[in-house]
């Protein structure tokens, strides 16, 4: 299990070299993500992801499970229809109506969530626009504190803003 790392950096010399010590720390690059005001030029460095930035998997999860039980409530409205009863048709329509109902609600809930930014970067927006970049980085959760070590005894003006519990393990 992974836990996501947040640091606050004050430019994107010092996000240079605090993904190099990551990466001589044996961090993948693809568990390091910067976000910065658009005007910055992060050259090389990781950026982070559409599913990073966005609301996307949290909507995805929520509608899933909103349009599952509304379409589980339908199904059961359904079968409780005279003439619905037969037990094969009963579990047929509520399966039916539950799938069909997840369904639609993840996809409705992700089409809005597109232009819904990540609800857990927002209390980061106005350090970011002031200039400073944000660094993700996602981490075993047995190296959480050795991670957090050598970023501050190497660099005493980079802010650790916190660990997230858990984060999802697809994007």
């Amino acid at each position: 299990m992974r836990r996501r790392l947040y640091f606050l950096l004050p430019d994107i010399h010092h996000a240079k070299g605090i993904v190099n010590e990551l990466l001589l720390s044996r961090i993948d690059e693809k568990h390091i993500a910067l976000i910065a005001r658009e005007d910055v030029e992060l050259d090389s460095l990781p950026e982070a992801s559409f599913l990073q930035k966005s609301d996307f998997i949290p909507a995805l999860e929520r509608g899933a499970l909103l349009g599952g039980a509304t379409g589980l409530l339908a199904g059961l409205v359904a079968v409780s229809i005279p003439g619905m009863n037969a037990v094969l048709a009963g579990w047929v329509i509520l399966t039916g109506t539950t799938i069909a109902g997840a369904g639609m609600g993840a996809l409705a809930s992700t089409l809005i969530a597109v232009d819904v930014p990540n609800r857990r970067l927002k209390e980061f927006q106005v350090a970011i626009e002031k200039g400073q970049v944000l660094m993700l980085v996602d981490v075993p959760f047995e190296r959480v504190e050795e991670i957090s070590k050598v970023i501050k005894k190497h660099h005493k003006e980079v802010n650790i803003e916190g660990v997230e519990p858990t984060i999802p393990p697809f994007p």
